[in-house]
């Protein structure tokens, strides 16, 4: 959708009924939101349906998946940054989307739901609301390439290359991405800019730079202990692949730790992936990572504790031999690395020091 920073959309208007949401299902340790259960840990924000603003029909007829999407991606518009932000605005932003996207060949609105400046919500694609509120099916969207059948995609009306969205629509948001997120027990950890997929500046700088402000807002609005993980896949080579690498080793995959993430390595993820039970995507998110680390500590050995020596050394300062031996020397270096980040200090290398170490 929006790439580069060129301006894609003009203005346009309507007035129109505003959807409210109803109760939530809770979450299951396992990921399954059981039916006719009631919570309100998080609930819809007043959403504009697309015959609310006005739309026109869909060319052809909208595709209902009936898995679930695994992230939501945020967007900006490339649009003008309006002082209008009124209503009117917002629905006349959410028909010149649409009249855009049919003039690129889509068969309506690309993403699912749009964020106007004054903070009014409206659905982008038909069934959207449809689908979230019922949290078992989702919209296959047009906002992502490649990842459309996996993800929910949510713009936000302005260019935020060198400023940040205005404070109502940073509070919609947090709302609608809590109200996602809960649906469909999406972690908070998967809410990703459109530039960590694909070759674009989208969401701009200033809105990307938001989002982990934006994960730990979600994840309070959801009552969740969000850890930060990064996103590492096919064509990185970074030291979070190192780690990746040692780790995939550490879980019995045969692969080379050369910081180099390419096709065995991605092979290696996938495997590990479907050995676990999780979706086989080659993607290592916040899922994966969760799955993937191993818990060292003084006296283990092997190539997790290789990993998280590189990581000291990268990341810190610190000048360990990576010899896979957690020893004195590692166990002083991995305390003095949780006081110096914030996590309990007790030398054990759990998931909070690893969230630390390689996000």
């Amino acid at each position: 959708m929006s790439r580069r920073n060129v301006m894609k959309y003009g203005l346009g208007a309507g007035l129109g009924l505003l959807l409210a949401s109803c109760g939530v299902s809770p979450r299951l340790p396992d990921g399954e939101v059981p039916p006719n259960t009631v919570q309100t840990l998080a609930t819809f924000p007043p959403v504009a349906s697309c015959a609310a603003w006005g739309a026109s029909a869909p060319t052809e007829a909208i595709t209902l998946l009936s898995s679930r999407p695994r992230m939501v991606i945020v967007h900006h518009t490339a649009s003008p940054n309006t002082t209008d932000l009124s209503q009117t605005q917002a629905y006349r932003l959410a028909r010149s989307i649409q009249q855009s996207h049919f003039a690129r060949g889509w068969i309506d609105s690309g993403q699912q739901f749009t964020i106007s400046r004054g903070g009014y919500v409206t659905e982008g694609r038909h069934r959207s609301i449809e689908a979230v509120q019922g949290g078992r099916q989702h919209v296959r969207g047009a906002q992502c390439e490649g990842f459309n059948d996996v993800s929910i995609g949510i713009e936000n009306e302005g260019t935020y290359t060198s400023t940040t969205p205005p404070t109502a629509l940073y509070n919609q948001l947090v709302k609608l991405c809590a109200y996602i997120c809960q649906q469909y027990a999406i972690p908070s950890t998967s809410i990703y800019g459109h530039r960590d997929f694909v070759d674009t500046t989208c969401p701009g700088d200033g809105l990307y730079a938001l989002l982990p402000r934006l994960r730990r807002d979600v994840a309070a609005a959801l009552g969740e202990a969000a850890r930060p993980w990064p996103l590492v896949r096919q064509g990185d080579r970074n030291e979070a692949t190192w780690s990746v690498q040692y780790l995939l080793r550490a879980r019995g995959q045969n692969v080379v730790s050369d910081g180099d993430f390419g096709p065995a390595t991605d092979m290696a993820v996938r495997a590990f992936q479907t050995g676990v039970g999780i979706t086989s995507d080659g993607i290592v998110g916040p899922q994966t990572w969760e799955r993937l680390i191993v818990t060292v500590r003084l006296g283990k050995s092997g190539d997790a504790v290789r990993a998280v020596q590189r990581q000291l050394n990268v990341g810190a300062g610190e000048g360990l031999t990576v010899d896979g031996a957690f020893g004195p020397g590692t166990d002083a270096a991995v305390k003095r690395f949780q006081t110096a980040r914030g996590v309990t200090v007790d030398g054990v290398v759990g998931p909070a020091t690893w969230s630390a170490l390689v996000g």
